[in-house]
């Protein structure tokens, strides 16, 4: 740096700014903990001088958003990497720098996306803290270290990816891709929960395909599959989406009605015996289904389940194509 046209007052004040970041790095340099953790930063240590608001770093900060270090101005200020921070990610930085210049937290340590020169944004994990408060007590001088987290964001994005299509995929049938067994049980166990604290109601319907033996007998197993699906289809669409419908086992199905009483469960569950009643089927087979609706009244969920499946049975044996709701 030039100083030829420094006024004395400059020179000074230049001087002081030199002896506090010298100060610091001598510091740094017998302390082999560095300021309480000793990691190797990939993009090195910053300092700032909150008096001059000038900040001394390890180029690397920069040079790997994609800028030459000719582009690096003489005078980085902290405005200088705080005014390309993604707009998600600016107030939640300054209120953590803020918190610890005013002496909320002990530490400055943060993430946040920064944009690149070519408009792309990488991830820093940044951490620092305050070394050195002028006589009134107020912050003089902060040092921190960072590092590119870019690539440790990429994985934990995609593994958080995976996760939810595992999850996904352990809550759902796989043949029917409505909901499992498990997943019913968990919903309706939660709904239960749910109207011993709110003071609603709550239905249930379990549907069995009337005389599913003799369809895969007589058209084969992928031929029974195709209507596992299409009639898991037609339940999932003829409810609301505050309902549940899930494949409870086997030829079963079962619908979770929240916050619904038994007369407004009971017509849904017929509108889906008369919509399977009136499709046809591949080859040109009708099909039909028999139901039994229940209200919950304080069972535990193994006899509730019971109970709306006795209504089932009863519907079986009254001559099926029917649903029984009480």
């Amino acid at each position: 740096m030039d100083y030829t046209d420094f006024s004395h007052e400059q020179l000074l004040e230049r001087i002081n700014e030199l002896e506090l970041l010298n100060g610091q790095l001598l510091m740094e340099r017998e302390q082999d903990t560095k300021l309480e953790y000793g990691w190797t930063g990939n993009l090195g240590h910053w300092y700032w001088n909150v008096k001059t608001n000038s900040v001394t770093f390890n180029p690397l900060k920069i040079t790997t958003l994609g800028y030459e270090k000719s582009e690096i101005p003489e005078n980085v200020t902290y405005q200088f990497f705080t005014d390309k921070l993604h707009p998600e990610d600016y107030q939640k930085t300054m209120d953590v720098m803020m918190d610890h210049l005013y002496g909320k937290v002990n530490v400055y340590e943060v993430e946040y996306r920064i944009q690149t020169k070519d408009g792309d944004y990488k991830w820093y994990y940044d951490r620092g803290k305050i070394t050195k408060y002028d006589e009134d007590g107020k912050p003089l001088f902060l040092a921190g270290i960072v590092f590119d987290i870019t690539e440790k964001k990429r994985l934990q994005e995609e593994l958080e990816y995976k996760n939810k299509i595992l999850a996904e995929m352990s809550s759902i049938d796989g043949l029917t891709k409505i909901s499992n067994h498990r997943t019913l049980v968990e919903y309706l166990t939660a709904g239960i929960a749910d109207v011993g604290r709110v003071n609603s109601s709550l239905c249930i319907a379990i549907f069995d395909i009337d005389d599913f033996k003799q369809i895969n007998d007589r058209n084969g197993h992928v031929y029974g599959d195709e209507v596992l699906i299409e009639i898991a289809a037609i339940i999932k669409n003829s409810i609301r989406s505050t309902d549940l419908a899930g494949r409870y086992g086997g030829e079963e199905f079962m619908v979770v009605f929240m916050n619904t009483e038994l007369e407004i469960a009971a017509t849904i569950a017929e509108r889906i015996r008369k919509s399977i009643e009136n499709t046809l089927f591949a080859n040109g087979i009708s099909v039909t289904i028999s139901g039994g609706v229940k209200q919950y009244n304080g069972e535990n969920v193994t006899d509730f389940i019971h109970e709306a499946d006795k209504n089932l049975y009863e519907a079986k044996n009254a001559g099926k194509n029917l649903v029984i709701s009480k």
